[in-house]
């Protein structure tokens, strides 16, 4: 399909090049550059926002070619969408490095070991069933203390280091935990809800889905986990592969049409903010764009949903966590194992929920509901953590830079929890702070919810 931005001298091709209109809009202010990870990191213009604009720009002018250094601006890009937030010309970037990213999935060969190690991500990190058959050996791996033994003798640094990013990431793996295709509310039905499982999250973190699931039905939803659902592609969408994202989305959209849902509620961020786009991304199938607008419309993160509900199960206050504090003395200058009643939470606001969803408010506001919890803001709260989907697998020594920024952020806080609302932020975070030897565990806010609504303790 021809676009506006493509002419006879540019290196796109006519499948929905980056948009003129959208281009042109950015007027090189400057307002991007204090929220962008990578100009933060190394202060380069075309490693900003506006500077990759100009680069699409000169590229739709076939004023550059599409070579390995231009290639490389936008690789590195972290799609974090923070720039969006901050512009005041209101310019999509969302849309311009997705479809940047498409052109050059389509249009550039890359280098056989990058080629690899992305279609593995790939065949992996979408396939839950692939993942469930790998959860064993890699139980057998870290309860055999070959793990342990392993990251302690150093030999992980002789891997390669994508590969050994993989390993850092990894989640410390507990008890599967199947989700019921139907589970009931607890009292009256105020919603039938339809939960997207994930795929990464559905396998190697299922407590997350577990919590949901117990929060949603004691709150009076009743849960639908259509078992047709497959992978929603987000990975795919934001790394440029669209063919096959598209053909995710229609699935996606079928499994929950047939599972009639009020709301269909994401707990991911990274797959929500696909799904809420599915509107666009569908925009050429006359069969498929007006059921994807109407998914897309009924798409809401689980801090959402639970915010405009009025509370009905209740709150109790949270216990049974040790007061790490991270650090010798908190940042009031406490001891950091001090008896206090409170439980201090430090919020880590997710990319894609604060910037791509625009979602701020809901998960601190059900969080400070929750009698004893102090909920601590971490400094530069725009900026990513460097998970960004698969950036902190294909761009692992950005992604280490980041985090540790962050963790550092983190520490001198003195908290004993880290809530986020993305199980990518999650592993991020949690692999960042223990580098620097920083003992906190990271949560999704819904788990802290399923704590306070249980028995206050952990479960």
């Amino acid at each position: 399909m021809t676009d506006t931005a493509h002419s006879k001298l540019s290196v796109f091709d006519q499948h929905h090049p980056p948009g003129a209109e959208l281009i042109d809009k950015c007027v090189h202010c400057g307002f991007c550059l204090p929220t962008c990870p990578t100009y933060a990191l190394w202060g380069e213009e075309m490693d900003s926002p506006r500077g990759r604009i100009y680069l699409m720009k000169m590229a739709a002018e076939g004023q550059v070619a599409k070579t390995p250094q231009w290639v490389q601006h936008f690789d590195t890009c972290l799609g974090c969408m923070a720039c969006m937030t901050a512009c005041p010309s209101g310019v999509d970037y969302g849309k311009l490095i997705e479809a940047t990213r498409a052109q050059i999935e389509r249009n550039f060969p890359r280098a056989p070991a990058d080629k690899w190690h992305r279609r593995m991500i790939f065949a992996l990190f979408t396939r839950p069933e692939r993942l469930r058959w790998m959860r064993w050996p890699l139980l057998a791996y870290q309860k055999s203390g070959a793990q342990k033994l392993l990251r302690k003798s150093g030999l992980l640094k002789l891997l390669p280091k994508k590969l050994s990013a993989m390993e850092t990431l990894l989640p410390t793996l507990g008890k599967a935990e199947a989700i019921a295709e139907l589970t009931p509310a607890l009292g009256e039905k105020r919603l039938r809800v339809g939960l997207l499982l994930g795929c990464v999250q559905r396998e190697f973190l299922p407590q997350i889905n577990a919590a949901t699931v117990r929060v949603l039905a004691a709150e009076g939803c009743e849960v639908a986990a259509p078992s047709a659902q497959g992978c929603c592609g987000a990975l795919l969408v934001h790394a440029g592969e669209e063919e096959r994202a598209l053909e995710m989305a229609r699935r996606t959209i079928d499994a929950f049409e047939r599972a009639n849902v009020d709301v269909v509620v994401t707990n991911a961020a990274g797959c929500g903010s696909n799904v809420k786009e599915y509107g666009h991304l569908l925009r050429d199938d006359a069969a498929w764009a007006p059921r994807a607008l109407t998914f897309a419309a009924k798409c809401k993160d689980v801090s959402e949903v639970l915010a405009a509900l009025e509370p009905r199960a209740v709150r109790k206050e949270i216990g049974g966590l040790a007061k790490s504090g991270g650090e010798k003395k908190n940042n009031a200058g406490e001891d950091a194992g001090a008896t206090r009643s409170s439980l201090r939470v430090a919020f880590h606001d997710s990319c894609h929920l604060q910037h791509a969803q625009g979602v701020r408010v809901p998960p601190r506001a059900l969080l400070t509901a929750i009698p004893g919890v102090e909920l601590v803001e971490i400094p530069e709260a725009a900026i990513c953590c460097g998970s960004a989907g698969i950036f902190n697998l294909v761009q692992p020594n950005a992604a280490n830079a980041l985090g540790e920024r962050k963790a550092e952020l983190i520490a001198p806080l003195g908290v004993d929890v880290v809530a986020t609302g993305n199980p990518g932020c999650m592993l991020q975070l949690q692999a960042a702070l223990a580098r620097r030897g920083v003992s906190v565990p990271v949560m999704h806010t819904v788990e802290i919810l399923d704590w306070a609504i249980g028995d206050g303790s952990r479960r």
